[in-house]
Parts: C-alpha cells; structure tokens; sequence
C-alpha cells in the first residue's frame, strides 16, 4: 500500500488497507491530487434531534453523538460542499464517488454535488426489509435510505461500470435502483458496533459495481471500515478516514480478521 496521505501517520497499515485516526478535512487536504478510484461516503445525516426509534424492541435515543449534531441547514450544506469539493481533488479523472444518507442530508449532498461539478449517475435506493418501526405512529415507517452514484462533470470522464457483472448478480436481467436487503447482520458487529454501520452486502455491490481489482477506495467516514471489509475481499485496496480513536480500533480489527 503506497503513500496517498502527506504528513499524517497511519494509524494502521498492511499490504492493501490504511487507516488514518484524523481530521476527515485535514487529511484529505493532505491527500495526492488524482490518486483514488472511487469514494464512498456516508456522512453524518444529521438526525441526532433527541427524539426516539425503536432497537431490539426497546425505545431508545436517536442521538449518534455530537458529530451528527449540527445548528442550522446553512452550516450543513457548508460542511458537504467543502469534504465534497476536496473528495473532487483526491479523485482521478475517471473516479467515481457513492454518498448515502437519508432526507436528512441527502438532498443537501445532491445539491452540494452539482455546485461542486459532479453529474449524478444514479439515484440508489436501498429499501431495508427489516427496519426498526416508528413509534411516535405520526408518518409512514422510515425503511429507505438514497445512495447517489456521481462523477466529475466532464465531457472526457468515463466511470467504471461493470454492466456485465451487475446483470449476472441478478439472474440475467438489468439490475435496476431499488436495492432490498436487510439491515446490518449481528455477525457484521462481532468486534464492536457502529451506530451507522452499513451491510456488507451493500458495499460489495457498490465496489463491484464501479471499480477493478486493485483499484484504490477511499472512505472518508469510515466508522467500523465496512468498505475495508469488502475491499479486503475483493482484492482492492483501502484508505479509511475517522477521528474516533474507537472507530480506528474497530476497523483495525475487522480489517486484520477479514
């Protein structure tokens, strides 16, 4: 795994993963202009408004923790134009990047890609067969969640789409953008858990989907390092991002037993 991080230590390193316990807007400011092949994100959504959900049957807090807290939309938007323009940066020509979240920011994100000169390839939405139900009886049952699919808004850029590969993971027909599966599997959470962590199924797919063996994915929220995972597998290398020492532990762990 070469050097894509200028003046900041890995926190962990081996032959196809690096974890870096940092900053996300410091690192990826000191991050090699061009040098990755696609980017997942799942930024904070911003729902942490103390109100409840549901978790194992039980009432709980919807509260993740201070990073998921944020004042006014205007200093949301700020916050996803300024890690999108600088992912834009670390991103090759050709690179693509996958940002998930909710109606709590995703629409934010979209907008924020645009303005940053990106053009949306697709608009995922993962329908989770088992959500947690809503207690407060007010709305229909949250069960979805948008993951848009974006490249640079170039006339020359060519994204990486494994069309042939994507129809064969499903019976041989044309995959479309409603992907159902449920949420994270316990075993997912063996080492620790995450409060955002995504299934592993979910970003096989992704990676599948828009890179090659040995192609570079950089998450820059990388929490419990589920794209680590699936990188590990796929045989593509991995750069992860977080400021949470915890977070570092537990990707470090999933990454040394995958």
């Amino acid at each position: 795994m070469g050097i894509y991080i200028q003046g900041i230590k890995p926190y962990f390193k081996d032959n196809n993963s690096a974890l870096y316990l940092s900053d996300t807007f410091e690192a990826l400011e000191h991050m090699r202009p061009a040098c990755i092949d696609m980017i997942f994100a799942d930024p904070p959504y911003f729902l942490s408004n103390d109100g409840i959900t549901c978790s194992g049957g039980k009432a709980v807090s919807v509260n993740k923790g201070d990073w998921d807290k944020i004042d006014t939309f205007e200093e949301k938007h700020r916050f996803n134009r300024n890690w999108i323009r600088l992912c834009k940066r670390a991103l090759k020509p050709n690179g693509t990047i996958w940002i998930s979240g909710t109606l709590h920011n995703i629409y934010s994100v979209g907008v924020a890609l645009e303005q940053e000169g990106f053009k949306i390839i697709n608009n995922i939405t993962w329908q989770k067969t088992n959500p947690p139900p809503n207690l407060a009886c007010r709305c229909f049952t949250h069960s979805t969640e948008t993951v848009l699919w974006a490249q640079k808004d170039d006339v020359k850029a060519r994204h990486v789409f494994n069309y042939a590969l994507m129809k064969e993971l499903n019976g041989g027909k044309q995959m479309k953008d409603v992907w159902t599966g449920t949420l994270t599997k316990p075993i997912e959470r063996k080492y620790g858990k995450h409060p955002t962590q995504k299934p592993l199924y979910l970003l096989e797919r992704i990676i599948l989907a828009s890179t090659h063996e040995r192609d570079v994915v950089l998450d820059p929220f990388c929490g419990s390092s589920t794209t680590g995972v699936a990188c590990k597998k796929l045989n593509r290398c991995y750069i992860g991002i977080d400021n949470h020492r915890e977070y570092m532990e537990l990707s470090k762990e999933r990454l040394i037993h995958t």
